[in-house]
C-alpha cells in the first residue's frame, strides 16, 4: 500500500522574506530515479530557485539536489534545469501575469503528495527594503507581546 497524505521535504524560508507571495500554485516536476532517492534523504536546497517559462514549457532553475551516494553513473548534474509539469492553460495564465505585470515565479516548498514529488508555486512581488523592516518590527513587537503574556501568566 502506498503512503497517503503530504510530507515536507524542503522549504523556501528566504522567499517569504524576500517576496510577497499573492497567489499559490502546485506544479508536478520531473525527476529520474536516483534524484527522488536523493530527495527522500532530505537532500535539496531551494534557496536560490526561480522559474522560468519557455516556449509554453515551466521549467525551475537553480533547485539543488545532492547526488544520490549509491547512484554512481545514474547521478545527474545536481544543478540541472528540471521541467515542471501543470496543465498548458495555467502556464499560459502565468505567463501572462508574469509578462505584465513584473511578478516572479518562485518554488516555495517541495513535498511528497501521495507518493508523488510536488513543488509549491508561489506567484510573488519583490519586497522592498522599507517592507522587509516593517514586517521585521512586527514579528518582534508580537514576540515582545507573547513575552510579556507568557509572564504574567506565570
Amino acid at each position: 500500500m502506498r503512503s497517503r497524505g503530504t510530507k515536507t521535504i524542503a522549504e523556501n524560508r528566504k522567499a517569504r522574506h524576500e517576496y510577497f507571495v499573492l497567489e499559490t500554485y502546485e506544479a508536478g516536476i520531473e525527476l529520474v530515479g536516483t534524484e527522488v532517492k536523493s530527495i527522500r534523504q532530505g537532500a535539496v536546497n531551494l534557496k536560490d530557485s526561480w522559474c522560468s517559462i519557455d516556449k509554453g514549457e515551466i521549467f525551475i532553475r537553480g533547485m539543488h539536489i545532492s547526488p544520490y551516494e549509491k547512484g554512481n553513473i545514474f547521478n545527474r548534474d545536481p544543478m540541472r534545469v528540471r521541467k515542471l509539469l501543470m496543465h498548458k492553460r495555467e502556464i499560459n495564465k502565468l505567463f501572462g501575469t508574469v509578462k505584465q505585470d513584473g511578478l516572479s515565479l518562485i518554488p516555495l516548498s517541495l513535498y511528497f503528495k501521495d507518493s508523488k514529488v510536488k513543488v509549491q508555486l508561489g506567484l510573488c512581488k519583490g519586497k522592498k527594503l522599507y517592507d522587509k523592516r516593517a514586517d521585521a518590527a512586527k514579528r518582534d513587537a508580537k514576540r515582545e507581546i507573547d513575552r510579556n503574556i507568557k509572564s504574567r501568566n506565570q
